[in-house]
């Protein structure tokens, strides 16, 4: 890196998008990612959309509890 640059010419939020989607990646332990893997193939659903199927009962079960 360099000791010091030069912003004189800068823009301050050029690339700010206030819509913007940020996409976390998850990572699995490998009992739960084969676990969701076998069920993957088995409805032949990709894998984000099983986790995302069972967080949703997840959420479902928390709410009725509270």
């Amino acid at each position: 890196m360099k000791k010091e640059y030069d912003f004189t010419n800068a823009e301050r939020g050029k690339f700010y998008s206030a819509d913007a989607k940020l996409n976390i990646p998850v990572y699995l332990d490998d009992e739960v990612r084969v676990f969701v893997s076998g069920i993957a193939a088995h409805k032949k659903a990709d894998m984000s959309k099983i986790v995302n199927d069972l967080l949703r009962t997840d959420m479902s079960l928390a709410m009725a509890i509270q």
